[in-house]
């Protein structure tokens, strides 16, 4: 974080109860497009954070909810592999409605402050946030949403029922999904799948491949961090952003 970036943690409604989010926002006046960012399995921690001051730093007011708030407030944790289970444990406990609520929840309050430009957001996420990413991608504000390696999206949804692929025609924005073809969870034709039922169903996207990365290519305190597809695919969601979301206005 620079003196460029604003941040504070927040508490904001979600359906009917409250959840903390991480806010990060241009310090300097004026008005901003928004995006909301959603957290890896392993909470809101010092990555997803940093994503959200990338983003502020970009000139977008950037919110992060905690999506785990409802079993575990306040959760975060490193990349062991006990923390992988714990945050798995927590993953599994969700529910698509509820997770659904939590976007919408900080939508509205993005659309609150003075500062938003609220003419439509965007959204990016990651791990299990690129799943959460997606199911997000089918409410109406949402303009662009950047998916990163996002498991189970073409056969499973948050707590039972038809997968989130299925979903599919209620996205209005643009989608672009990004994927490691060494990534173990997902398995290629799975990726398949999402491009194809994307292209069915009329909505713009474009799914990016990157032959080298795995899992979690784009977090820098990942052993599977891959800088380049990390760098490509930051260029990818800015030139997404700012084709889709509104202008910053000083």
């Amino acid at each position: 974080m620079t003196s460029l970036v604003r941040t504070e943690t927040i508490t904001i409604p979600s359906g009917d109860t409250e959840i903390l989010a991480y806010l990060a926002e241009p310090s300097r006046p004026g008005q901003f497009g928004a995006v909301v960012v959603i957290q890896e399995v392993f909470g809101v921690n010092s990555h997803i954070r940093e994503v959200a001051e990338r983003m502020a730093g970009a000139g977008y007011v950037a919110i992060a909810p905690h999506i785990y708030h409802r079993q575990a407030p306040g959760f975060e944790v490193g990349y062991s592999e006990e923390d992988l289970a714990l945050g798995r444990q927590y993953k599994q406990s969700t529910q698509a409605e509820e997770l659904l609520a939590d976007v919408r929840g900080a939508i509205a309050y993005l659309y609150s402050k003075a500062n938003v430009i609220a003419e439509g957001v965007g959204c990016m996420g990651f791990c299990f946030g690129g799943h959460v990413t997606y199911l997000a991608a089918t409410l109406p504000e949402v303009k662009a949403t950047a998916s990163f390696y996002g498991a189970g999206i073409a056969t499973m949804t948050p707590g039972g029922g038809e997968p989130t692929l299925s979903r599919t025609p209620e996205i209005t924005g643009t989608l672009y999904g990004f994927f490691g073809d060494q990534d173990p969870l997902i398995p290629t034709q799975e990726v398949d799948q999402i491009e194809s039922t994307l292209s069915e169903h009329g909505v713009p996207h474009n799914i990016i491949r990157y032959p080298e990365a795995g899992h979690g290519f784009f977090c820098d305190q990942r052993a599977s961090y891959n800088p380049e597809a990390a760098r490509d695919a930051w260029g990818r969601v800015l030139e997404l952003f700012k084709a889709k979301l509104p202008t910053a206005n000083p």
